[in-house]
């Protein structure tokens, strides 16, 4: 069991990342009662200026953080200060977040839902869908330069600072490093993508340059994690896991240093290599 220290703060879904339950365990064949926390996973409605845009899945911890991430990884806005106001409401088993933003994004917000939903029913309707989800981000500008000392170093940080992860086991974390390998924020949640969402709000939020480290990720490298990292200007982004093929592509095309498999005995470079000392050009 875990210790008081370690248990969430409320039993509100809007603080609590996670909740207790009484289960049976067994072990070597001996079956037991015992108390497992679980990670929340409640539905997320955003909305801007009152207009429903999105409905996620979520882990209910750094809310507002999620919701300025994904404003801007999804390129709804174009920075921190086009949002006005973040407003939450709990609703029974869901939570509505409300941004207030400029009335210019919120109307290109609503055109473009217009436009996907008036050709639906025609044959090449799949165009410009395609375009909204396959969105390529400017060419990434990072001057980050790191050693491989530093990204195993922050690899090391990483598993003890997923406190949720650690009560869990169920959560993906995304973590923003300096260049010495010194981890400077983390961000948890049951979604890889939510987990990226977080940390790039909470890094609008503090100001801190995505010229100035690289990101770690807990899970694969897939396209939507690259084009998110782009959008916010990252250069550098290490996962644990596999990229896919659209993401090394996507990290190509946008001169984003692509990592994969970044465990303690080493890793793989897939991506403009010139960022890893000793990898060359």
């Amino acid at each position: 069991m875990p210790s008081d220290a370690h248990k969430p703060k409320s039993s509100s879904p809007v603080d609590a990342g996670c909740v207790s339950r009484r289960v049976a365990r067994s072990h070597h064949g001996t079956i037991e009662e015992d108390d497992d926390w679980i990670a929340s996973e409640v539905p997320i409605a955003l909305s801007y200026n009152g207009q429903a845009h999105v409905v996620m899945l979520a882990t209910p911890l750094d809310l507002a953080d999620f919701a300025l991430g994904f404003s801007i990884s999804e390129a709804i806005i174009a920075a921190a200060d086009e949002v006005e106001t973040i407003t939450m409401h709990e609703r029974l088993e869901a939570i509505e977040i409300d941004l207030r933003v400029p009335l210019a994004r919120a109307e290109a917000i609503a055109e473009r839902r217009r436009n996907l939903s008036g050709r639906s029913s025609c044959g090449v309707c799949g165009m410009q869908e395609l375009e909204d989800v396959l969105r390529v981000p400017v060419r990434v500008a990072s001057a980050i330069r790191i050693g491989s000392d530093a990204l195993h170093r922050a690899l090391k940080s990483l598993e003890a600072a997923q406190h949720l992860n650690r009560l869990t086991g169920a959560t993906h974390a995304a973590a923003w490093v300096d260049g010495h390998g010194e981890l400077q924020c983390v961000r948890e949640d049951v979604g890889r993508h939510n987990a990226l969402d977080k940390l790039i709000g909470a890094m609008a939020n503090r100001g801190l340059d995505p010229n100035l480290g690289f990101l770690v990720l807990t899970s694969r490298a897939s396209y939507e994690m690259v084009q998110k990292a782009a959008s916010f200007g990252i250069g550098l982004v290490a996962a644990v896991s596999a990229p896919t093929a659209l993401a090394v592509q996507l990290a190509d095309s946008c001169a984003v240093t692509l990592i994969g498999f970044a465990r303690d005995a080493g890793h793989v470079v897939y991506t403009h290599p010139y960022r890893i000392a000793g990898h060359g050009a």
